[in-house]
C-alpha cells in the first residue's frame, strides 16, 4: 500500500506476484487514486515483468477486504492501514520506500530512480515475504 497505487506499490505487486507461490493473494492499493505511471511500465519490464491491466485504485475499491499483512511503503499510507487495525486482525509492516516520482534530472536520472525503488522492493520482497512462505511450506 501506498499513496497513490501508481508507483510503489504496483511495483511491489508485480515483484510479489513473481516471486511467491501461485497460492498467495497479492494485490496493491493506495489512500488515494493516481495516474498510471510508464515509468513503472518500462522498468518491470527490463526484469520481465508487467502488469498489463493494472488501474490505479484506493484500499476500499479491492475486492477482498481480509489480509493477513499490509505493508504499507509511505508515511500517509502506513496511517490508513493502521487505523484499519481498530476493526480488523491485521498485521502492517513499514517499508519506507523513496518516491521516484520527486526526482527531476534527465531520463536515464529519473529511469535509475525508478530502478533502485524496483531493487530495494525486491530485496525486501525476497528477504521478509519469500522466506516466510518458504518456512511455512
Amino acid at each position: 500500500m501506498c499513496r497513490m497505487n501508481s508507483v510503489r506499490s504496483p511495483t511491489a505487486e508485480a515483484l510479489a506476484r513473481s516471486m511467491l507461490p501461485s497460492d498467495v493473494f497479492v494485490a496493491s492499493a493506495g489512500v488515494r487514486r493516481g495516474e498510471h505511471d510508464p515509468f513503472v511500465d518500462a522498468t518491470l519490464a527490463e526484469v520481465g515483468l508487467a502488469l498489463p491491466d493494472h488501474q490505479p485504485h484506493s484500499l476500499g475499491e479491492l475486492e477482498d477486504s481480509y489480509f493477513d499483512l499490509i505493508v504499507t511503503l509511505a508515511p500517509e499510507a502506513h496511517h490508513a492501514a493502521l487505523e484499519l487495525t481498530r476493526s480488523m486482525a491485521v498485521q502492517v509492516e513499514y517499508w519506507p520506500t523513496t518516491d521516484p516520482t520527486v526526482i527531476q534530472g534527465t531520463r536515464e536520472q529519473i529511469l535509475e530512480a525508478y530502478r533502485d525503488m524496483r531493487e530495494r522492493l525486491a530485496s525486501n520482497i525476497r528477504e521478509r515475504l519469500v522466506k516466510q512462505a518458504r518456512d511455512l511450506t
